[in-house]
């Protein structure tokens, strides 16, 4: 069956960037190994400079443990990095360093970003970030994700390519014409 909602919707539980008070919400379900979420963030970040205070982004795990060796790992050091209030540095950090994902290669980024390195080791092997990631992923498969990355805006599945151009477009829709996703 498919889905074209999201189940959860955004939340103070969530990762946000941006105006919390923001007309749109791009939510991304990614994988920081997937090379097509790699492909997607620069255009993420591009609309975020593009729609300015119109846009809140959100992120949530969704890692393809099965094709992926390093995804989980990698979501749990973002988590853990979230831990520190430094979420959004390590998930950049993380997708700028797509093929260099083992624990050493976290143990350097949490380094560099002056993380406390033993909470980081805790963090990272906790069962309640192991908890965040599986929360996240679960809440992407009641939302029908089956891939990464997957894309809501306003809580309504992009079915879209994952370019600027064609994702500006239909947030630029929504804007125009709000009763459209509602």
């Amino acid at each position: 069956m498919a889905h074209n909602k999201l189940h959860t919707a955004v939340s103070g539980q969530d990762h946000i960037q941006g105006n919390e008070k923001a007309s749109i919400t791009l939510l991304e379900y990614g994988d920081y190994q997937c090379p097509f979420c790699g492909m997607a963030y620069p255009v993420v970040k591009r609309l975020q400079r593009h729609f300015g205070k119109d846009l809140r982004f959100s992120f949530r795990n969704f890692p393809l443990i099965q094709s992926h060796q390093h995804a989980l790992l990698a979501a749990a050091a973002a988590e853990a990095a979230g831990n520190q209030g430094r979420f959004w540095e390590m998930h950049d950090m993380l997708y700028e360093n797509q093929d260099r994902l083992t624990a050493q290669d976290l143990a350097h980024y949490a380094t560099s970003l002056q993380l406390d390195l033993r909470k980081f080791d805790e963090d990272i092997k906790s069962e309640a970030i192991l908890n965040r990631v599986r929360a996240d992923y679960m809440s992407g498969e009641m939302s029908g994700v089956e891939g990464t990355p997957t894309f809501f805006i306003n809580d309504v599945k992009y079915v879209g390519p994952s370019q600027f151009d064609e994702m500006k477009r239909f947030i630029e829709g929504i804007i125009d014409q709000p009763s459209l996703i509602v």
